[in-house]
């Protein structure tokens, strides 16, 4: 794990996570060219966010990351299709998580969501406590959480990566209750559930201040989603029980 950037989403099964950073789990029987693609990728994500975080979104080319990197540009996209992929990733990751999650008939989707937070939040903590300063690295998370929040591309970037997840949730679920992902109950659902990930961004920046403890920002990120998730369970709870 890189401390130079922000990267607290690796799954606790070790493969690379979803959201603000690159995981850098290592797979079992990773061999020598998918490691070196691995950490030519970390490289470039790496590299981005802090060029970002030093100029801004808009004032950095794609060609300067790669110039930085010692790649060309064309390298560059081969790894991330756009420029804003660059600092926000994984939707293939994040969207394995829903399919995996919503479709075990062990839980309701409410905790499936939950518990799928509930792990992103205990990386994002546990990424936390080992740094060297964590003071330090709380502000490396809200700068860039600032960046992503005064940047329309990143933010435009962001909810388009919403609205593809919303839809896995909807055909997932509606499979699962053996109904159509366009039947409004699937897509509400679908909706009301990756809200919650909002609810805990949010309160990330909230409670982010540097003035608690890596396991006092736990308590409090949880508390903000367990309040939001009282608000639908009634509503939403029973579904494809």
């Amino acid at each position: 794990m890189s401390a130079r950037t922000v990267d607290w989403t690796a799954r606790s099964d070790g493969t690379d996570g979803e959201g603000l950073g690159a995981g850098e789990g290592l797979g079992a029987g990773e061999g020598l060219r998918e490691r070196k693609k691995r950490e030519l990728r970390q490289r470039l994500t790496d590299t981005a966010t802090e060029m970002f975080l030093d100029r801004g979104f808009d004032a950095v080319r794609v060609a300067e990351i790669a110039e930085a990197c010692g790649v060309s540009e064309k390298t560059v996209y081969n790894y991330f299709p756009t420029k804003e992929a660059l600092i926000l990733d994984h939707p293939d990751a994040a969207a394995d998580k829903l399919r995996r999650g919503l479709a075990d008939f062990d839980r309701t989707p409410v905790e499936a969501i939950l518990t799928i937070l509930a792990d992103e939040l205990n990386a994002m903590v546990g990424w936390l406590s080992a740094q060297p300063d964590p003071a330090q690295a709380a502000e490396h998370v809200r700068r860039f959480n600032a960046l992503i929040q005064t940047t329309p591309a990143l933010r435009a970037h962001q909810r388009d990566m919403n609205e593809q997840l919303i839809a896995i949730a909807a055909e997932t679920l509606a499979k699962r209750a053996a109904m159509s992902a366009e039947d409004p109950e699937p897509q509400i659902v679908a909706t009301a559930l990756l809200g919650l990930w909002q609810v805990q961004f949010t309160a990330l920046r909230r409670y982010l201040d540097g003035t608690r403890t890596p396991a006092q920002l736990r308590h409090a990120i949880s508390a903000e989603v367990q309040r939001a998730t009282g608000l639908i369970v009634d509503g939403v709870g029973g579904f494809a029980r």
